[in-house]
């Protein structure tokens, strides 16, 4: 984590002081430093009373508005962050917590630790986005940022045993036609072809949905995955069946 926040950072903080003037706010993510909410970045509009926004002990999410490492000032607003931004952020601060958890339990060496969370944090941008990898991929992935083998393996085995990795759905259709004499036994084979996923975490079915179309429902870690699994699948059983002396099109949305 760097010492100090950008410009136009999202932080969660938590409410030190309520003054007249404004409020100050402790960054939880940069070793609780302090910065200002002035009163006019509480709310939009007239502000007669803070407390009737913020109050102490209140755990928020505010913008960083500007830094001056030197006079050691931060400049927060508060009105800046919608409800969906400040959803995401707890969020992500939460499961950043949760990955410093695991990786205390996987290593059991402060400093050996300290030095492990600069390498994922430099190569990973976060520790939870490290774990994740890890359970995507494999510990190959910790190993090319440059983490021994050793601990690799423990981190790989406590990321398997705590992440769940999200997923997305999406379908696509393929016509396939094929006028030879064993035609369906020709898009069989090429159906079959088009079921076997290439890549980790990532699963296809296909069903049929009445000639000449079959549906490909593909389940992947996230959308871009996802959508390139469906045509790529899409493609292998159009390639096939083209092979085998038949046609097929491909179909992001049924028509």
């Amino acid at each position: 984590m760097r010492e100090w926040p950008r410009q136009g950072d999202l932080v969660v903080c938590t409410v030190a002081k309520v003054m007249d003037f404004g409020v100050f706010a402790e960054l939880d993510e940069y070793d609780r430093k302090e910065g200002l909410i002035h009163i006019s970045e509480v709310a939009a509009g007239w502000v007669k009373y803070i407390r009737d926004y913020l109050r102490e002990g209140q755990k928020i999410v505010c913008k960083v508005l500007s830094v001056n490492p030197k006079r050691g000032h931060i400049d927060l607003s508060y009105k800046d962050v919608n409800e969906h931004q400040r959803r995401d952020k707890i969020q992500e601060w939460k499961s950043e917590l949760r990955a410093e958890k695991w990786l205390s339990f996987a290593i059991g060496d402060e400093t050996v630790e300290r030095q492990i969370i600069n390498t994922l944090l430099d190569s990973f941008g976060s520790l939870y986005n490290a774990f994740e990898e890890t359970v995507i991929s494999d510990k190959s992935v910790l190993i090319d940022a440059g983490i021994e083998d050793e601990y690799a393996t423990k981190i790989e085995e406590v990321a398997i045993e705590n992440v769940k990795i999200p997923s997305v759905d999406i379908t696509g259709f393929i016509d396939l036609t094929c006028p030879v004499p064993d035609g369906v036994g020709m898009i069989k084979r090429s159906l079959a072809v088009a079921a076997t996923a290439e890549e980790d975490y990532v699963t296809l079915e296909i069903s049929y949905v009445g000639a000449p179309r079959y549906r490909i429902h593909v389940t992947a870690p996230d959308y871009k995955l996802a959508e390139r699994a469906l045509k790529e699948s899409a493609k292998r059983a159009i390639n096939e069946i083209g092979r085998l002396g038949g046609e097929g099109t491909f179909h992001r949305h049924e028509e």
